[in-house]
C-alpha cells in the first residue's frame, strides 16, 4: 500500500483552529501596519491606545470572518475563489471600520483608528491571509510531488476539463499522478502557463514524452478530431503511456469532476466519429403524439430505438420481445429516463401471426420499427429453418399486417450481410428486404389513399451489441488471453449503437417508401488490429503477455464485409451520412410465391432444401466455408 508523506497524513483541520490562526495573522497584520505607521517608533507600543486600537480592530475583523465564513475553506486547497472570498471580506471590513470613524465623526467623538493606518492595516491582512494560505498549499503540493511511485501526466485539452483535471488532482492527497505538462492544438495557448504548468503544441508529443518521463496522457476535450485522437492514441501505445479520458459533459456533476470518473481509454471510443446532427423538428414533427411499435425491444438495436424515440413524446411505446427479463429490465430503465412517457411491453414472438395479430388489433400502431432477428452468423448456418422462420416469416408477417392495420411506416432494420450474401443469415435478411420493398411497390401502385410505406436501413457492426467481438475479446483479455481471431486478414465496419440507431430513426422519418438506406460506416478495421489495440490499452504487450491465435473462418463467414450489391449505386440525401441505395426491383407476385414455397420447406425440417429454396430467390447467394457448398456447385452444374 502507498505510503503517504507526512503532511498529507494531516487530517483537515477544524474551523475554529482556521478561525483563530486567521486572527493571529490579522494581529500580526495590525503590527506591522502600527509599526509603518509611527515610523517604527518602538514608544508607540507603549502607548495605552494601542491595546484598545487593536482590540477594537481585531473584533471588527473576527465579526467580518463570521459573515463571510472565511474559516470555512480548506486551506490546501486554498483556490482564485479563495483569494477573492479573502478580497470581499477585508473590503467588507473596511467598510465597518470608516463607517464607525464616520459616524463617530458626526458624533463629535474621537476616532479610534487613523484613516492611513485602515488602508495599511487592510493591505498587510488581505497579503498576510492569501500568502498564508497560498504556502500550505504548495507545501501540501511539494511533498505529493516527492512520492516514491509518482506518475508524470500530460493533460490533453488547455480547456476548462483540462484545468479541473489539474485541481481534481491537486485537491486529491491519496493520488500519485502528478499534471507536468498540457498539449494543445490552438496556437495561441502555445507556450503560455495554467497554475504554472506549460503548455505545449501536441505535434511535439512524441518528443515530450522522452523529456518530461511521462507515464499518462488524459484526454481533457470532447472536441478532439478522431483521426487525431486515434493518432495520438497510437504514439501513447507505442511508447507505453496509459491513456484516460473523462466522462461526457453531461456525467460531470455539478462541473464537479471526481478522480474516479476520470478512466482508461476504452477501443469505442477509438473507434467512435464525429457526432451526428439530427433534424430533430422533422422527426419530432412525424413522431409526436403517434403510437410506435419496436420489435426486438429487448436486443442491443432495438432498446437503443426505444431510448431515441422517448425524445420525440409519442403518444406510446410498444415494446414487443420474447426475451421476459431484458424486456422488463428495459422498461424499467425507460420509465425511470422518460417520466412522461408511456411504455407498453409485450411478450411475443413475432413469427406468431395470432399474437402479432392481438398486439395490433389492441394497440394499432402508426409506426413500426422492426429489428427482432436472429444475427449470429454461425448459429443460424446451423440453424437455417429458424433463421427463416423468424428473420423471414417475422419479417412476412408483420409487414402484411402493417398494410391490413394501415401503419404509416414499417421500418425494417436490416444488416450489410444482406448485401451478397454468404451465410444464412445474410441471405434470410435479403429475402426479408425483398419482400418488403416489393410490397411496398405494389402498394404504391394502388388507388388507397392510407399507404403504409416500408423503409429499409443496412448497416454493418455496431459496437458493444450482444455477442459482438469487443465483448468477446474484453471477457478474453480479463480471463488472461489468448484472443482469438478468425482470419488475419478479416476487416469488419463498426458503428455505435446510438449512431446507428440514431440513423436509423433519421431515414425511417425521411423516406417515403420503397428506399434501402445505407449509412455511412467509415472505414473497415482490421479485426487483428483492433485486437493488439485492446490488449495494449489494457497495460499488456500483444503475442508476449496476451496471445492472439487465428481459429480459421466460421461457417459463413467472409473477409470483407460489403454494403452495396455490384449492382447497385447510391444517390445521396439531406443526410451526409444517410445514402440509398439504387437497387433492382423484384416482382411481388413471384417474390410472394418464392417465400411460400420457403415457408413450406421449413415444414420438412431438412435443411439442405431450405437453403436450396433460399438461393433460388437470392442468386447471389454464395456460401462460404460451409456444407452448403456443395449446393452452390449443383446449381452450377445444372447451369451449365
Amino acid at each position: 500500500m502507498q505510503k503517504l508523506p507526512i503532511f498529507n497524513q494531516i487530517g483537515i483541520v477544524p474551523r475554529w483552529a482556521i478561525f483563530l490562526f486567521d486572527l493571529s495573522i490579522t494581529a500580526i497584520a495590525f503590527i506591522f501596519s502600527y509599526a509603518l505607521f509611527y515610523s517604527f517608533n518602538l514608544n508607540a507600543f507603549a502607548r495605552i491606545d494601542f491595546a484598545i486600537e487593536m482590540l477594537y480592530c481585531l473584533t471588527i475583523t473576527s465579526f467580518s470572518f463570521l459573515v463571510f465564513k472565511l474559516y470555512s475553506g480548506i486551506v490546501r486547497y486554498t483556490s482564485a475563489v479563495d483569494s477573492i472570498r479573502i478580497l470581499s471580506t477585508i473590503l467588507f471590513n473596511i467598510i465597518i471600520l470608516f463607517g464607525i470613524k464616520l459616524t463617530f465623526i458626526a458624533l463629535h467623538i474621537p476616532s479610534i483608528l487613523p484613516t492611513n493606518m485602515i488602508i495599511i492595516y487592510s493591505l498587510f491582512a488581505f497579503t498576510g491571509l492569501t500568502t498564508y494560505r497560498t504556502l500550505i498549499k504548495i507545501v501540501f503540493q511539494y511533498n505529493k510531488t516527492k512520492t516514491s511511485d509518482k506518475q508524470n501526466v500530460v493533460v490533453y485539452g488547455a480547456g476548462d476539463l483540462g484545468i479541473a483535471v489539474k485541481r481534481t488532482f491537486d485537491h486529491d492527497l491519496k493520488s500519485n499522478k502528478f499534471i507536468i505538462a498540457y498539449i494543445d492544438d490552438h496556437e495561441s495557448k502555445i507556450g503560455k502557463y495554467i497554475d504554472g504548468v506549460k503548455i505545449y503544441s501536441s505535434k511535439n508529443l512524441d518528443k515530450l514524452i522522452d523529456k518530461l518521463a511521462i507515464d499518462e496522457l488524459i484526454f481533457a476535450s470532447h472536441k478532439v478530431d478522431p483521426e487525431k485522437k486515434d493518432a495520438v492514441i497510437d504514439i501513447c501505445l507505442e511508447r507505453n503511456v496509459n491513456v484516460l479520458t473523462l466522462p461526457p459533459v453531461s456525467e460531470i456533476i455539478n462541473g464537479t469532476l471526481s478522480p474516479n470518473q476520470i478512466k482508461k481509454i476504452k477501443i469505442e471510443d477509438l473507434l467512435e466519429r464525429a457526432p451526428i446532427t439530427l433534424s430533430h423538428d422533422n422527426i419530432r414533427d412525424q413522431l409526436e403524439g403517434k403510437r410506435i411499435l419496436v420489435t426486438g425491444a429487448a436486443g442491443s438495436i432495438g432498446s437503443e430505438i426505444a431510448k431515441q424515440l422517448g425524445r420525440f413524446n409519442p403518444q406510446l411505446i410498444i415494446l414487443c420481445d420474447q426475451a421476459e427479463s431484458p424486456l422488463h429490465n428495459l422498461h424499467l430503465d425507460l420509465q425511470e429516463h422518460f417520466r412522461n412517457q408511456s411504455y407498453h411491453s409485450f411478450i411475443a414472438d413475432v413469427k406468431n401471426e395470432e399474437r402479432m395479430r392481438i398486439l395490433f388489433e389492441t394497440f394499432k400502431p402508426q409506426y413500426v420499427y422492426h429489428a427482432a432477428a436472429y444475427k449470429h452468423v454461425p448459429m443460424m448456418e446451423n440453424h437455417p429453418i429458424e433463421g427463416v422462420r423468424t428473420n423471414v416469416f417475422g419479417t412476412f408477417t408483420l409487414a402484411n399486417l402493417a398494410v391490413e392495420f394501415k401503419v404509416s411506416k414499417f421500418v425494417f432494420v436490416s444488416t450489410d450481410k444482406a448485401v451478397n450474401p454468404t451465410n444464412v443469415m445474410g441471405a434470410t435478411k435479403r429475402i426479408a428486404e425483398m419482400y418488403v420493398q416489393s410490397l411496398n411497390n405494389r402498394i404504391m401502385a394502388t388507388d388507397d389513399a392510407i399507404r403504409t410505406r416500408f423503409i429499409t436501413t443496412r448497416f454493418g457492426n455496431v459496437l458493444g451489441s450482444n455477442g459482438s467481438v469487443i465483448p468477446r475479446f474484453k471477457e478474453q483479455i480479463e480471463k488472461g488471453g489468448p484472443l482469438t481471431v478468425t482470419h488475419p486478414d478479416i476487416t469488419r465496419y463498426f458503428m455505435t449503437i446510438p449512431e446507428a440507431c440514431q440513423l436509423v430513426v433519421e431515414a425511417g422519418c425521411m423516406g417515403q417508401g420503397g428506399e434501402i438506406f445505407v449509412f455511412d460506416m467509415g472505414k473497415s478495421v482490421k479485426i487483428v488490429d483492433l485486437a493488439e489495440k485492446m490488449i495494449k490499452l489494457s497495460g499488456f504487450a500483444p503475442y508476449t503477455e496476451i496471445d492472439i491465435k487465428f481459429t480459421g473462418l466460421r461457417p459463413g463467414e467472409k473477409l470483407y464485409e460489403e454494403l452495396l450489391n455490384d449492382l447497385e449505386n447510391t444517390m445521396p440525401t439531406h443526410h451526409q451520412k444517410i445514402m440509398i441505395a439504387k437497387v433492382r426491383e423484384n416482382n411481388f407476385d413471384l417474390v410472394g410465391d418464392q417465400i411460400k414455397l420457403l415457408f413450406e420447406q421449413t415444414k420438412t425440417n431438412n435443411n439442405m432444401d431450405v437453403v436450396r429454396q433460399m438461393k433460388a430467390i437470392v442468386p447471389e447467394f454464395k456460401s462460404q466455408n460451409s456444407v452448403y457448398e456443395q449446393l452452390d456447385k449443383e446449381i452450377s452444374a445444372s447451369t451449365n
